[in-house]
Parts: C-alpha cells; sequence; structure tokens
C-alpha cells in the first residue's frame, strides 16, 4: 500500500493457459477491468468467520458487565484479523499473477485465519493468546514467501522494497511473542507498540518505491468487505432476535430493536456507498491513513451486531447490565462508524456548511438516543434513516438543474 505511486504500465492478468508458477510482477495501475476475484471473495468470506467470533465474545464480555476488559479483547483480535486482511488486499492488488503458488499461499493465510479464529474464546475468557498466535504467525509468514517471490523476480528499488516488506514483517513476528510470554498487565502496551510497529512497515519500506496499487480495485475490495461485516451484523441481530421470540415469547418487546438495527445497517450501507471514492483514491496522497482508518469502520460496523445482541439479551432478562447500558451497545459503535466513514471520505465529497454537518451531527444525536431507555435503539436507528433522507434531500437542491441531466453531488 502505499501514499503516492507513479502508474506503471499495464500489465494484465496473462490470457489463456495458465502456467503453474510464473514471475510475481507488478501489475498495472492503470489496467483496465480491474476487480475482485473470486479467491478474493472466498479469502473476504473466512476471515468473516473470525470476525463473527470476535462479535460473539464481545457480546459475552458486555452482556456479563465486563465491557472494558471485552472492548480491550476485542480490539486486540480486531486488529489481527484487519490488519492481515488489509496487507493481503494491497499486495494482491499490485501483484495478485493467479498462478498456483500465489492461490496455495493465499489458501495458507485463510487456514491462518481459521486457526486465529478457533482461539478467540480463549483469548477472551482465559487471557491465552497462543492459539490466536500461531494463526496470525502463519497468515503473516505466508505474506513473507509472497515478498520474497516479489524479491526474486524484481531488481533495483523494487526489489529493495520488497525486501523491507518481508523482513519488516518477519521481525514483527518475533515481536508478537510478547504477547504469550509476558505478564497480563504488560501485554495491552505491548500489543500497542507491536501494532504500531506493525504499521510502521508499510510506509517505511515504500519510501524509495511505491507499489501499484489499484485505485479501483481497492475501493471495491474495501467496499464489498463493508458489505460481507455488514451482512454479519444483520445475521448475528437475526439470530439474537429469533432466540429471544423462541425461547421468551417476546416478540413485542423486541420489535423495536429488530427495527432500529435494520435501519441503522441499512443507513450504514447507504452512506458508505454514497460516494465514489476509486477517484479520490487515485489522486489523494493520504491513502496509507484512509486504509488504515477502515479499522475503525470495520470494528465499529461488527460492533454493531454484537450491540443489537446484546440488547436483546438484555430486553429477554439474560444480560446482567442496565438499559441504558444495553443501548450504549448499540449507539456508541453506530455513532463512531459514522463518524469515521465522514472522516475517512464523505467530507471530501460536501460542499458548504450544511452537508459538512450531517453526519457529524447525526452521530451526536445517535449517543444521545442512548438515553431514551428501552427505545432508544429504535430512536438511533430513525435518526440514521432520516440522516440519509437528509443528505438526499440537501443533494438534490444543490444539484445543477441543467435539463435534468447533470450529475448531482452526493452528501450522506
Amino acid at each position: 500500500m502505499t501514499s503516492s505511486s507513479t502508474p506503471a504500465p499495464d500489465s494484465p492478468r496473462p490470457q489463456g493457459r495458465r502456467r503453474p508458477l510464473r514471475r510475481l510482477s507488478a501489475r498495472g495501475r492503470g489496467e483496465t477491468h480491474r476487480v475482485a476475484t473470486p479467491l478474493e471473495l472466498f479469502f473476504d468470506l473466512c476471515f468473516v468467520v473470525a470476525i463473527a467470533q470476535a462479535g460473539i465474545e464481545l457480546v459475552h464480555a458486555v452482556a456479563e458487565s465486563h465491557a472494558g476488559e471485552g472492548i480491550l479483547n476485542y480490539a486486540m483480535v480486531f486488529f489481527a484479523i484487519w490488519w492481515a486482511w488489509m496487507n493481503f488486499t494491497w499486495f494482491a492488488s499490485a501483484y495478485d499473477n493467479d498462478d498456483v503458488l500465489y492461490r496455495v499461499v493465499t489458501l495458507l493465510q485463510i487456514a491462518g485465519v481459521l486457526v486465529l479464529a478457533a482461539g478467540i474464546s480463549r483469548a477472551f475468557e482465559d487471557h491465552e493468546y497462543l492459539a490466536v498466535l500461531i494463526g496470525y504467525v502463519i497468515m503473516r509468514l505466508a505474506l513473507v514467501g509472497q515478498w520474497l517471490r516479489v524479491a526474486r523476480s524484481s531488481s533495483g528499488p523494487e526489489r529493495r522494497m520488497a525486501l523491507r516488506y518481508a523482513g519488516g514483517v518477519l521481525l514483527c513476528q518475533i515481536g508478537w511473542v510478547g504477547l504469550v510470554v509476558l505478564p497480563e498487565d504488560v501485554r495491552p502496551w505491548w500489543f500497542l507498540a507491536m501494532a504500531i510497529l506493525e504499521m510502521c512497515v508499510p510506509p517505511f519500506a515504500e519510501r524509495e518505491h511505491p507499489t501499484s496499487w489499484h485505485p479501483h480495485h481497492i475501493a471495491e475490495r474495501y467496499g464489498l468487505f463493508t458489505i460481507i461485516v455488514l451482512g454479519e451484523t444483520i445475521a448475528a441481530a437475526t439470530v439474537a432476535v429469533k432466540t429471544g421470540i423462541d425461547e421468551n415469547d417476546a416478540l413485542g418487546d423486541l420489535l423495536p430493536i429488530a427495527a432500529g438495527g435494520l435501519l441503522i445497517i441499512f443507513a450504514a450501507w447507504w452512506i458508505y456507498f454514497v460516494v465514489p471514492i476509486h477517484g479520490h483514491l487515485r489522486s489523494n496522497r493520504q491513502a496509507f491513513l484512509w486504509g488504515y482508518g477502515h479499522y475503525v469502520v470495520f470494528a465499529s460496523a461488527a460492533a454493531i451486531g454484537a450491540g443489537l445482541e446484546v440488547a436483546v439479551e438484555q430486553t429477554v432478562g439474560k444480560a446482567h447490565i442496565s438499559t441504558l447500558a444495553a443501548s450504549a451497545a448499540v449507539t456508541l459503535p453506530t455513532a463512531l462508524y459514522l463518524l469515521t466513514v465522514w472522516l475517512l471520505h464523505s467530507r471530501y465529497f460536501k460542499v458548504g456548511i450544511a452537508q459538512q454537518l450531517v453526519l457529524p451531527t447525526a452521530a451526536l444525536l445517535v449517543i444521545c438516543c442512548t438515553f431514551l431507555g428501552d427505545w432508544g435503539v429504535l430512536a438511533a436507528g430513525i435518526v440514521s434513516a432520516l440522516t440519509v433522507v437528509t443528505g438526499e434531500t440537501l443533494s438534490a437542491r444543490m444539484a445543477p438543474k441543467d435539463r435534468g441531466t447533470a450529475t448531482r453531488t452526493p452528501v450522506a
């Protein structure tokens, strides 16, 4: 991944008969018809398995009045999932040659995230991170192998860049062992230090030679993963509502939560996709910030689903927390999602103060809904829906009127 890049010559995926092994050379940044591959979609779906496990454990922690500890564990585990996903995504955008070895190594990374997912419950309940660490190391060593392939196929600044990536990622894996051997009270601080170190590897590696990632492909990959995470949120909330109805016959009590949650998720999808971000990425020199900021987008989107489950459990008497805390489990990640999406790309497409204030104001109002008791989730959903309506209305009013054919400026 890079903050700027010189467009490389077009180098589309080879057509016709595919050789088992090919040089792992850079693809063209101006390549036409660059879209997500079936392997990338499969990769995303397997990663969401780990996200679902993290969400389940977050629900248990919050429902048992251990919100602080649960959020910390969630942040740590989610970083491992997101960082491995993000590194693969930007690497694949620049170097996917779809040969047999590339596919096998990618499947190895999928195996790693499944190992990580299997260890998430132990990480939350017993602070035992060994399985999480093993899964993470499998994914990262597989990426090191890919970068070494790039180094072998290149020369000059590109080869140095690939070797810096391989060396930096490898050194970080040694540091992560501290999560297993250090005392528990030191681990959160060690995690923070290692996370910062990991995020320094890409800008360090690409200081001389940026990778040729494809703006449209990157925007699509991030968008697809957002859709998958929101879909997992809907699935988790639906199962929670169904369980509440089957076990407690509480349909009337759960309807406001179900309706509010659905409105929140629909609005979250609408707000994310209302702007054509690939054009912004093509010219923006802060692509690192945009890519890194999606840690909060993905984590908060997944946390909305966990919060809806908590709200359901509190309503049917299975969670030992107050109504205020249950509402906050939904409203806080919703507000964080709205604000982060605005900060990362929506604000760049706004014209005037009215448009700029739509999402920040909505985030504030959603937080205020926390204090509305049993109706907090539904109120947050209504605010989210009204945010979309307000944005579309402002957009229509500010759009050029030339024969009704001018392109409108998205707002929400």
